[in-house]
């Protein structure tokens, strides 16, 4: 499960074993956790982030984009 960011105590991540669904991200942080879907930086899930937190996490996940589909694709050989 590689670590591709950390900010402000969220760790910003991919499990190895998700083969088969489209490219996503899932946040961590405090035993909170937030599924993102990578091609439109939509919500996939969200399991106990406050709607101002989810916004900002948002934003970062947009700001790397770019950076996560590329590790996305790296990592499962797309």
């Amino acid at each position: 499960m590689p670590t591709l960011l950390l900010w402000k105590g969220h760790r910003f991540l991919f499990y190895s074993k998700e083969i088969g669904e489209p490219p996503h991200i899932h946040i961590l942080k405090d035993g909170k956790q937030l599924k993102v879907w990578l091609k439109d930086c939509a919500v996939a899930r969200n399991a106990g982030f406050a709607p101002h937190e989810v916004n900002a996490i948002l934003r970062i996940v947009a700001d790397h984009q770019d950076r996560f589909e590329e590790a996305w694709n790296d990592h499962f050989g797309h």
